[in-house]
């Protein structure tokens, strides 16, 4: 039976640092883990639990990394070496004192009422809980952007049930193949041989020197593939390299749910993300939509560049792109791309700036995007986030929050 296993490996249900805090405990050194002699008696703060204030002086109850909350420890300031948290601590406890009916201040508190006390440690809970899924998250990760995770806005922790992705899943009835050649060019952008790939299928190459799109909207976009001569440096690989930016998954305080928002500059016609989940028929995706829409809300992105045959569901498992909202006035623009597959009914879905974007602004892209244009290659395009109807399936009007001007109100 062992040697079927071979290879194979399934994820701890025990975080990083509750391994450490165990080999610490049981005093064993583990050089993956960075314990060693010199740090088992080493403890880090988790979060603070109550506030208690005694003749003066300022008393913390500690929650420690690794360890239950039976083992919490009231510590006075000077034991407690963690700036950061402490600062989170009296931002959280100035939230909670703020509220209708305490109105007090933080330096008129002596001791916390349960109610007070019981929001600080939900919210410590929660910040661990994020802090973690974006470890993670960054820790599976093959791209160069960070992927961040912030909630200042309610106690809302990670989503349950998603299974944070790097490449589209395969769902039952989708087959894909893969390209059966590639290019021969040493310098795809410069001297391409044939056109490179993207003159094999007939069309020119889609990115400038610089990496931005130069096609238009609708156009398709093929990049060099595992089987061409060029290296991995090659000006037609942009999509595959992933995300290039730091972005950070943030809660909206204007009941949108979860948001995207860039910590650096995009400029304009840059890659920004794919849409990832799982490629699904049509004929499921419908089904799955009837569930779907009972709940408002989906995450349904419909493949029909040519054919309306396959569909992506974001629902349960995706990347980044799942968080992302809609506006009616989106800062981002869909496109289709193909790079080992060359599938026309099986594009990737790509998310490019459609002007330059300002760090700290949301990402938006629009739920109903439709291509105007007479170009007879590009009204192929018509993207739409589930808008899966039929005569026996009518979907419920979901309203819009994007604040925008030209905002149409419905997103369906």
């Amino acid at each position: 039976m062992a040697q079927h296993l071979k290879g194979c490996s399934v994820a701890c249900k025990v975080t990083w640092t509750d391994l450490q805090a165990l080999c610490r405990r049981a005093r064993v050194t583990c050089v993956e883990l960075d314990v060693t002699k010199n740090n088992f008696d080493d403890y880090e703060v988790e979060y603070i639990a109550d506030y208690i204030k005694t003749n003066g002086k300022e008393f913390f109850l500690v929650k420690w990394k690794g360890y239950p909350e039976s083992e919490n420890t009231w510590e006075p300031r000077r034991n407690l070496k963690c700036p950061k948290l402490l600062k989170l601590f009296k931002s959280d406890l100035d939230v909670a004192l703020r509220r209708p009916k305490k109105r007090r201040k933080i330096e008129d508190v002596v001791e916390l009422d349960h109610k007070t006390a019981s929001y600080l440690v939900q919210k410590g809970r929660q910040r661990q809980a994020i802090q973690n899924w974006e470890n993670q998250i960054n820790k599976s990760k093959r791209h160069k952007g960070r992927i961040y995770v912030q909630n200042e806005v309610d106690l809302e922790g990670p989503p349950r049930q998603f299974t944070y992705i790097e490449d589209y899943r395969i769902g039952e009835g989708v087959q894909i193949s893969t390209a059966a050649l590639g290019c021969e060019c040493k310098d795809c952008y410069r001297h391409s041989v044939g056109g490179c790939c993207p003159g094999l299928a007939k069309h020119r190459l889609a990115y400038t020197d610089r990496g931005v799109v130069r096609v238009q909207p609708g156009q398709p976009i093929y990049e060099c593939n595992s089987r061409c001569k060029c290296g991995p440096d090659c000006l037609n690989r942009v999509v595959q390299k992933g995300i290039q930016h730091d972005l950070c998954i943030f809660r909206t305080d204007n009941g949108r749910g979860w948001g995207v928002r860039t910590l650096e500059r995009i400029y304009s016609k840059a890659f920004v993300m794919e849409y990832l989940g799982e490629i699904i028929t049509t004929e499921e995706a419908e089904k799955r939509g009837e569930a779907y829409d009972s709940q408002g809300a989906t995450y349904l992105f419909d493949l029909d560049y040519v054919d309306d045959v396959f569909t992506v569901d974001a629902a349960f498992c995706g990347n980044v792109s799942h968080f992302v909202n809609h506006s009616c006035e989106p800062n981002l623009q869909v496109y289709n791309v193909f790079i080992d597959n060359l599938d026309e009914r099986l594009p990737r879905i790509a998310l490019f700036a459609t002007r330059y974007i300002k760090a700290g602004e949301e990402l938006t892209f629009d739920y109903k995007m439709q291509i105007d244009t007479v170009d007879a290659e590009s009204s192929k395009m018509d993207f739409s986030l589930a808008a899966l109807e039929g005569p026996s399936r009518k979907r419920m009007r979901v309203e819009c929050k994007c604040g925008v001007e030209s905002c149409r109100k419905y997103l369906f």
